[in-house]
């Protein structure tokens, strides 16, 4: 019996994504189209991206309630710089890259923030990042007076709107920044003592990881994540929406990095197991919504799907 359960652990997300996409073709309508593969696509990519920082702050045994409040402050930044309510630059390919460059600038510097709260104070990182969960979306929301920015400017759109063959490009440049995280967390020193601190923090010290600086780089690397999602976000809606945008999307991350397998004990991380956990996230709204089922539902549904991942990583 313990080996089946060695097996669920470490499979068990490739399984349950199996049994998605075949209960899918069978059951969902127009599910085997190319429209409903962009949709999908499109819809996981926010979870991936924003998972993929996720992955990181957890590895460490730490946590990221800001990641929705810092998505919003980066897609309302770069709204307002491309209206120029922000910064009154005309020359449009300038305010592009200012548009890109100044709200990730910006949002990393925010999760270096919670990760200088956490070393400075020695908080708990789920009081840390409590603080921007809360005055985060109120800062995106002051910017704005409260409004949505939207925009018209197709060069910006491109970065979500574009296609590369049949699929979205947003999903080259999301498969790129997975494809980082994963060399990083796998194949570096780094990664190595990123998992070390997470495993044991006191011995991490004597050994002489230097773990404030660790934590710094991955709630500061959460943040930058957010803000690729936040500008992903008002490229796909053409406006930026500061009271809705990430709305929740920390839960989904969360959920994702758990189900795919990393550790909330930390010490033990799985970017792969991250975009499985994603795509089982976005699989699971995305059959209940097709079978007609509410939305209620749905948020129940993730729920469990959390409580599961946990049980299964508590007994293997």
């Amino acid at each position: 019996m313990s080996n089946y359960k060695i097996l669920f652990g470490k499979y068990g997300g490739l399984f349950a994504l199996t049994i998605l996409i075949v209960f899918n073709l069978f059951y969902t309508p127009y599910f085997a189209t190319l429209q409903a593969l962009s949709i999908n696509l499109t819809q996981v990519a926010p979870i991936i991206l924003v998972g993929l920082g996720m992955t990181f702050v957890i590895a460490t045994k730490g946590i990221d309630l800001s990641v929705g409040a810092l998505m919003s402050i980066a897609g309302t930044l770069s709204a307002m710089i491309l209206l120029k309510s922000l910064l009154p630059v005309d020359h449009l390919y300038l305010r592009i890259i200012l548009a890109i460059v100044v709200p990730i600038l910006i949002t990393t510097g925010f999760g270096c923030f919670n990760g200088w709260l956490i070393n400075k104070f020695s908080i708990q990182p789920i009081i840390a990042t409590l603080v921007l969960f809360i005055a985060g979306r109120g800062i995106a929301q002051v910017l704005t007076d409260g409004d949505v920015q939207f925009f018209e400017v197709p060069e910006f759109q491109k970065i979500a709107l574009s296609r590369i063959l049949i699929f979205p490009f947003q999903i080259y440049y999301v498969a790129l920044l997975a494809f980082v995280s994963f060399f990083v967390l796998n194949r570096t020193v780094l990664g190595k003592q990123i998992l070390a601190v997470g495993g044991n923090e006191k011995a991490s010290n004597l050994t002489g990881i230097p773990t404030k600086r660790i934590r710094l780089f991955v709630y500061g690397f959460s943040g930058f994540c957010c803000s690729i999602a936040g500008l992903n976000s008002i490229a796909m809606n053409s406006a930026a929406d500061a009271m809705w945008m990430g709305y929740l999307i920390e839960l989904d991350a969360i959920a994702a990095v758990v189900i795919g397998g990393t550790l909330l004990s930390g010490g033990k991380a799985t970017i792969i197991g991250t975009i499985l956990g994603a795509f089982i996230i976005q699989l699971v709204g995305y059959t209940l919504i097709g079978n007609g089922v509410p939305d209620a539902v749905v948020l129940i549904s993730k729920g469990l799907l959390i409580i599961i991942s946990v049980w299964l990583q508590k007994n293997n």
